[in-house]
């Protein structure tokens, strides 16, 4: 058993060097769609005979949130809301639909997050119109819940446009990042009110002064990436520096960056040229960069979202190398993933230390990395 232990860690490590020493990995020397196929295959052997409970959860501890974000995985990857697999899961989501309109727990304290992964992912399985009133009334319900006048919070505060865990939680770009994505699902454009109120707020969460961003924090460290929160004080994962600075890191300013283009955001905009610029800089697959490997697999995901929303099959880093995003980092899960299929992060930081979240991520990031037919 020891072994295996350690030939299965040496095949991880020799696979690593390889995509991580491979900075132009071209399509031709990179994961096969026939790969792509087997490892999602895997993925979801293992979803479907280790993961997922009778009742068709998974991770239920999470409410419904683990659950929903591994069933837009599967829908993303062709699986359809009549498979077993998947209808089951949408049974045990449909149990969470509140009176409010949001879809979470009853005794959740994250009832922004539970709702906004589960727009997303009925709006997956929704091609036939079954969740049309149901995302409505979550589309209302999210509204509800962003900071702004409604909740005495004027264009001037910190909070204003965010969205945080639950209503009455401070906002963090993470929480407003995904609603956003969720109201792009719901139907919103982004010129919706909610999401130009959304991008108030994310543009407060970038390390650069603009007439954007006049917070305390944007002139410390002007570097373009971007930080959790600027309310309630200001917070980075990635901590501050010796002057007070909030550290700009990898996973938030892939967020930041995605934010920006769903709100409408030009790629010739100061923001989202500061924020690229950061990218380029700081353009890593090993790692969550700023943060090492915690958050890795939600990293992941929130790279290959943005990436694919900015449009280009390539990125060039700051050394001038064209990096071919899809292909290093299709190459960086298959050499992640385990014998079993699953996807797991040694370090549990934000609950990364269940296969279930991780694989779910997983599957999310291969979607959007898949090369566009």
């Amino acid at each position: 058993m020891l072994r295996a232990f350690w030939k299965s860690h040496l095949l991880l490590a020799l696979g690593l060097v390889f995509v991580f020493g491979n900075s132009r990995l071209g399509a031709d020397e990179g994961v096969t769609p026939q790969q792509t196929e087997q490892m999602v295959a895997k993925a979801i052997d293992f979803l479907r005979t280790k993961g997922q409970q009778e009742n068709g959860a998974f991770s239920p501890q999470t409410g419904s949130a683990v659950t929903s974000l591994v069933t837009t995985g599967l829908l993303r990857q062709g699986r359809t809301p009549d498979d077993p697999m998947v209808a089951k899961a949408l049974k045990y989501i449909e149990g969470f639909v509140q009176p409010d309109g949001g879809i979470y727990a009853k005794d959740s304290k994250q009832i922004n997050y539970e709702t906004s992964i589960g727009v997303m992912c009925l709006a997956e399985a929704n091609k036939d119109g079954r969740y049309d009133k149901t995302l409505k009334n979550a589309d209302r319900f999210l509204k509800g819940v962003q900071w702004s006048e409604e909740q005495e919070k004027e264009k001037e505060d910190p909070y204003y446009g965010g969205a945080g865990y639950a209503n009455d939680k401070r906002p963090d770009l993470s929480n407003t990042s995904f609603m956003i994505d969720a109201l792009r699902a719901a139907g919103n454009d982004a010129n919706s009110e909610a999401i130009q109120k959304a991008l108030i707020f994310v543009s407060r969460c970038q390390n650069l002064e603009s007439e954007h961003n006049t917070t305390p924090f944007a002139a410390k460290d002007p570097d373009g990436g971007f930080y959790y929160t600027p309310a309630a004080g200001g917070q980075s994962q990635a901590g501050t520096t010796a002057d007070g600075a909030l550290r700009s890191y990898g996973s938030m300013t892939y967020a930041g960056l995605k934010s920006m283009i769903f709100a409408g955001v030009g790629k010739d905009d100061k923001r989202v040229k500061a924020a690229t610029k950061w990218l380029a800089k700081n353009y890593k697959l090993s790692e969550n960069p700023g943060m090492g490997d915690a958050g890795l697999y939600y990293y992941y995901q929130t790279f290959a979202k943005a990436l694919d929303a900015l449009g280009e099959d390539t990125f060039k880093d700051a050394d001038g190398t064209e990096h071919n995003w899809r292909q290093e980092l299709l190459a960086t899960l298959k050499a992640r993933q385990q014998p079993d299929g699953s996807w797991i992060n040694e370090n549990a930081r934000w609950l990364e230390g269940d296969p279930n979240l991780d694989t779910g991520y997983a599957l999310l990031a291969i979607s959007y990395a898949q090369p566009k037919k």
